[in-house]
């Protein structure tokens, strides 16, 4: 039996979850696990790469929590696209497919005989459980990243006891949201899991059931702010609203603090490959932050945040391993500044310059500035070929309501010049209804 296995048993009538069925105790929740293992004893084994077919609920939290003590390596898949599923199904060496129905039954299935790759034989000869992940990259083929997930959720041991509720946000098969969903059981505290992510859902779940903390991205946070949601729920209950897994601009975040003066606003840090990195922001008005994890360490090379970590993957399972150095670095992408007293900003992703014939240009330094004009509600900054200067800077923009384009566009142009060198001032401005955004609620550019 896991540590964790044990510490739910011991949490007895404290509410543990709640989804769109009702909510269940911790005495509910560490019975469905025996259930789920009994169930599953004859068809599934230690060792074996099993697909879970769902977002978060009840039943799928003790589901996972079954598996991860039979020692089985768990693949979460959220997605319904049946060739997307399929190709992950064969990526990860998938060999038994569970399916919950909204009773909770489970529904296993077998596929054709699948080797096992050289990483989960790793695990298996170590009788240790494990957890593949997909890239969220929208460029290629996702990558398929094995954790060691008993290292994982060793390293949430020893928490104190809280009295909290916490709203899952990110997915089932978001290392986020699986670093969400461990936070919360070590500590005790009640998770509450929306049936959708839409603001109203999201707020009306605040409300209800009084969510002290939310953990999500600077883009739904944002859309929040958009949908006036601040005002037509009472989201008094929130102590802290922590976000990730994109760039925050400035401006958003001064935004959100007048919206929830209340709310403690914290930068959180992590990547799928090397998990969640614990982090202290210096305030909640400011993106400057400190890593402090002792799981893990940082160095900044040619302005590149290095990773190296206790919990990162033990490999890819369907790609090379050139992001990380010989000696275990994990190059992240992310560029940041460093800045006094051991503090780090992260200023964007490598991937996202701008060149400007050789001038480089931060998307989310522009968006920030384009988003202190009040008309604008959101923007998305990116680069697009330009004969001359190899590329030019586009920004879509979203507004508070449908004026004039031409004078708009000259009022921001102006407000850019007192605010920008030239070659960052946006040569094309695209007026859209909505920002385009991915499943996981972070910015697409195009």
């Amino acid at each position: 039996m896991t540590w964790l296995v044990s510490h739910i048993n011991n949490l007895d009538s404290r509410s543990a979850i709640t989804d769109a069925s009702g909510t269940y105790t911790y005495s509910e929740l560490s019975s469905k696990v025996r259930s789920f293992q009994k169930e599953t004893e004859e068809m599934i084994t230690a060792g074996e790469v099993v697909i879970i077919l769902s977002d978060y609920n009840f039943y799928s939290i003790a589901l996972f929590i079954a598996l991860m003590n039979k020692r089985c390596i768990i693949v979460p898949i959220v997605s319904r696209v049946n060739s997307e599923i399929n190709n992950k199904i064969e990526v990860a060496f998938g060999k038994k497919i569970i399916k919950i129905s909204p009773s909770g039954q489970l529904k296993i299935d077998a596929t054709k005989e699948i080797k096992n790759h050289t990483l989960t034989a790793h695990l298996i000869k170590k009788n240790q459980a494990g957890l593949i992940l997909f890239s969220s990259g929208s460029t290629g083929s996702p990558k398929a990243m094995i954790h060691n997930l008993d290292i994982l959720v060793d390293s949430f041991t020893g928490k104190k006891i809280k009295k909290l509720n916490m709203l899952v946000f990110l997915m089932f098969d978001h290392i986020g949201g699986i670093n969400t969903l461990i936070n919360t059981l070590s500590i005790g505290a009640h998770i509450v899991l929306p049936s959708n992510r839409n603001t109203s859902e999201i707020a009306a779940l605040i409300e209800k059931y009084k969510v002290n903390v939310l953990p999500t991205s600077p883009t739904f946070l944002n859309m929040m702010l958009m949908d006036n949601v601040s005002k037509r729920y009472d989201l008094r209950s929130l102590k802290m609203i922590t976000y990730g897994t994109e760039s925050m601009p400035e401006s958003l975040l001064q935004r959100l603090k007048t919206s929830f003066p209340k709310a403690r606003l914290l930068q959180t840090f992590g990547t799928s490959e090397t998990g969640i990195i614990q982090s202290t922001s210096k305030s909640s008005d400011s993106l400057n932050l400190k890593l402090n994890d002792p799981n893990q360490e940082y160095k900044v090379m040619d302005g590149e945040l290095w990773l190296r970590s206790k919990t990162q993957v033990l490999g890819y399972l369907n790609a090379s391993m050139d992001s990380f150095t010989k000696d275990g670095w994990f190059k992240t992408g992310d560029l940041v500044d460093e800045l006094k007293n051991g503090y780090i900003r992260i200023i964007g992703r490598k991937n996202d310059l701008i060149n400007v014939g050789g001038e480089k240009v931060l998307p989310s330094e522009v968006e920030s500035i384009l988003m202190e004009m009040e008309i604008v509600l959101d923007a998305t900054v990116y680069g697009a070929p330009n004969s001359i200067t190899g590329q030019s800077v586009v920004a879509d923009i979203v507004l508070f309501d449908s004026n004039d384009s031409k004078s708009v566009k000259k009022d921001i142009r102006g407000h850019c010049r007192l605010r920008l060198s030239e070659f960052k001032i946006p040569t094309k401005i695209n007026f859209i209804k909505n920002t385009n955004i991915s499943d996981r609620f972070k910015k697409l550019r195009n």
